[in-house]
């Protein structure tokens, strides 16, 4: 399905209904936006894990802006703050209030902007292998080339630190090559990467030298966020190391972060551990369930 929002058509898909009969009454169930990784990639990488919560929550796919099916628009408004509005007129355009937004890795970033710049609009956040600052920052690059080095040796290491110095098209093919298999403990499935729409623009703007990608940092601005917020993480996930997924807790408003670690997992816990995963996102939707269910009575 297609919507128009900021002057471009975006592709978004539902599973599961908003009201469901309920006796005399329709039970208003949450709404799960999930943005996905990347940046360049499309929804489909999360299906279909997150598909299993649609008995509970309707889950509302989006492919933002310059990815998937949605318009490629133009490289000037692939920023952060684009992105996160998009997201905020999309929930407008469709009259979707309060909703749960959950971001994997780059739809992290995004979904950290919109809870930053839109405070007043999420029920709660789920942020799924993602960092509050870009692979620019000294402490993350540090700790982004040891995890590497832990998990693919001396080459991996000096491979990631070429590709973080040169970025150009032969360091992220030799990237791609060694370092891609150590994102996950699982070999990526192939179907998946058939399925996958992808733009090979946008990374090379993202993450070059001045980029966002390499800039961004929300350490001041995280402490706007006004929503419960999970974070989850591998335990052994290269390139958003579990150690920066906890800098997300610690400058979250005390008593909204809550941190999962997934042992024996890499990047995006929905490919290496998705049982895990489902498991620890209905006892968070759970609770909003419940608290839905509670302003009905």
């Amino acid at each position: 399905m297609y919507v128009k929002v900021n002057n471009v058509r975006l592709f978004f898909d539902v599973e599961g209904a908003q009201l469901v009969p309920e006796g005399p009454i329709m039970r208003e169930r949450p709404v799960l936006l999930c943005l996905h990784g990347g940046p360049g990639l499309d929804h489909s990488t999360l299906k279909p894990v997150l598909s299993s919560l649609s008995d509970i929550t309707q889950v509302i796919y989006l492919d933002q802006r310059g990815h998937g099916r949605s318009d490629r628009s133009s490289r000037e408004h692939w920023t952060l703050a684009q992105w996160a509005d998009d997201v905020r007129e999309f929930c407008n355009v469709l009259g979707i209030e309060s909703p749960v937004v959950l971001g994997v890795s780059f739809g992290g970033y995004v979904a950290m902007t919109y809870a930053i710049r839109h405070s007043d609009h999420p029920s709660k956040l789920v942020l799924m292998s993602t960092a509050l600052r870009g692979t620019g920052n000294l402490v993350r690059r540090q700790r982004v080339l040891d995890m590497f080095e832990h998990l693919g040796g001396r080459e991996a290491r000096e491979i990631m630190r070429r590709a973080f110095d040169d970025r150009s098209i032969e360091a992220f093919t030799d990237f791609l090559r060694v370092c891609g298999p150590l994102y996950t403990r699982r070999p990526p499935d192939p179907d998946v990467r058939m399925r996958t729409i992808t733009n090979n623009e946008i990374v090379p703007f993202f993450e070059r030298a001045d980029g966002e990608g390499v800039t961004f940092n929300y350490e001041k601005e995280l402490s706007a966020v006004r929503c419960p917020t999970l974070v989850i993480g591998g335990e052994d996930d290269p390139m958003t190391p579990i150690t920066e997924m906890e800098e997300i807790i610690k400058v979250l408003p005390r008593g909204l972060g809550t941190f999962e670690k997934i042992p024996n997992c890499g990047h995006g816990p929905y490919r290496d551990a998705p049982a895990h995963l489902v498991r620890l996102l209905r006892e968070f939707l759970g609770t909003h369930v419940a608290e839905t269910a509670q302003a009905h009575v």
